[in-house]
């Protein structure tokens, strides 16, 4: 058989969609996770720190290391199992212990990460969670956990995947600085659809956090936004009054302009990279098929109300910026027409000054000539007369007669020389 060749990326593709696998859970246990970005540049970060500081974590604890240049990573540490992942702006840390603490969501499950290696991390926190994984009780024992546990002016609790666990959690940093989530699973339930449904809450919560960036990206924009909006308004009422000069409001259009352009390009990424994220928050929610429990919001009941505002807010300032860019771009235009066609009178204006002045000074030219004949014919008349005076006498002629008699011919002479000079300069 001849063999096929393959394209050099064949086998790293296909296995990148097997890449990270869902956790395998048995309730009860508990998840602490981690989400940690820088706060400038992210997306273009050092990725090779994140490695260290993940090799750091696992040499506490004698863990085999990670592939070099790896964005994934899952193994043991100690009695914990970890699960690693880079992202694009981001690094996730997900621990899991079998049982549950007496205490629920107890702050110390977060000591597993040492206070030393979160001192050292390559970023901040951007978000926290403990999770408690336990079998579904009986209703009532289950209504009166949450009630203890969370806010129920902010709890969304659902049923998911066809009845396979209730999830619950309020989306509020407790005193320790974490949210708290609760996974009730039935019974029957696999270990990997528990595994999944943690790994969505993980997903919901962290990209949630995320795309919240944009929010207040937004939110610092809003007063240079209204400013230039303000300016750009008063600009086009001038223009349209014709009471402001077109160089100068065009120079401060222009500045206005390259300011607007400036805030998409400082904006683009952060705004694309809030929709993505907007976008997996909602899958995530849906793929779980929630079904209401008990009469409560759920998550994305809960979305509706408290995340979809925001993110319609980010929608909508992008969309505005956009447009005043436009504008600012459809005035500059029209104000340049304004200043090209009003520079074209003035040339036009000028053009017909030159013509005016040339005319004048072919006027001028010509006057100039006719008293240059006059001049030369005065000199010549003289001389002719001289020379012809002694023929003058011989002849009979005064000298009066002689110099009229000689006058006319020789103007004539001189005006047919200074014409014929003037056509050879032309």
């Amino acid at each position: 058989m001849t063999p096929v060749e393959d394209h050099p990326l064949r086998y790293k593709l296909a296995n990148e969609l097997h890449a990270r696998p869902f956790p395998s859970l048995e309730a009860p246990c508990t998840a602490v996770f981690l989400a940690i970005k820088q706060t400038e540049r992210a997306a273009g970060r050092d990725r090779v720190r994140d490695l260290e500081h993940l090799i750091d974590l696992l040499d506490r604890h004698g863990a085999p290391h990670p592939q070099p240049g790896a964005t994934h990573y899952s193994g043991e540490i100690g009695r914990h199992v970890l699960k690693w992942e880079q992202h694009t702006e981001f690094v996730t840390y997900t621990v899991f212990t079998r049982g549950l603490s007496a205490r629920p969501f107890d702050p110390a499950e977060f000591e597993v990460f040492p206070g030393e290696w979160l001192a050292r991390m390559p970023g901040v926190r951007m978000t926290s969670a403990l999770i408690r994984v336990e079998e579904r009780p009986d209703e009532e024992v289950l209504l009166s956990n949450l009630k203890d546990w969370f806010v129920p002016e902010s709890l969304a609790v659902s049923e998911v995947l066809d009845g396979a666990a209730v999830v619950a959690s309020d989306f509020r940093i407790n005193p320790a600085g974490h949210m708290r989530m609760a996974v009730f699973v039935s019974e029957g339930t696999g270990k990997r659809r528990a595994g999944r449904i943690v790994q969505r809450l993980c997903e919901i919560e962290t990209y949630k956090s995320v795309s919240m960036l944009g929010f207040a990206k937004v939110r610092s924009l809003s007063p240079s936004l209204g400013e230039l909006e303000s300016q750009l308004n008063d600009m086009m009422a001038e223009i349209s009054s014709g009471d402001a000069r077109a160089d100068e409001t065009l120079d401060v259009l222009l500045q206005t302009s390259a300011e607007l352009e400036k805030m998409i390009a400082q904006t683009s990424f952060r705004f694309g990279a809030t929709g993505a994220y907007e976008t997996i928050v909602n899958q995530r929610i849906e793929v779980m098929r929630e079904q209401r429990y008990n009469g409560r919001q759920t998550f994305a009941e809960f979305m509706m109300r408290r995340y979809d505002p925001a993110m319609r807010t980010v929608t909508s300032t992008k969309v505005r910026l956009e447009a005043l860019a436009n504008r600012a771009m459809r005035a500059g235009e029209l104000l340049r027409t304004k200043v090209d066609v009003a520079r074209s009178a003035q040339n036009q204006a000028l053009l017909e000054s030159m013509d005016r002045r040339a005319d004048m000074a072919l006027r001028l030219q010509e006057t100039v000539e006719g008293l240059s004949v006059v001049a030369i014919s005065y000199y010549a008349v003289s001389l002719v007369s001289y020379a012809a005076y002694p023929l003058a006498s011989a002849a009979g002629l005064s000298k009066g007669m002689l110099t009229a008699a000689v006058t006319l011919p020789v103007v004539g002479a001189v005006w047919w020389m200074v014409r014929r000079i003037r056509k050879r300069m032309h």
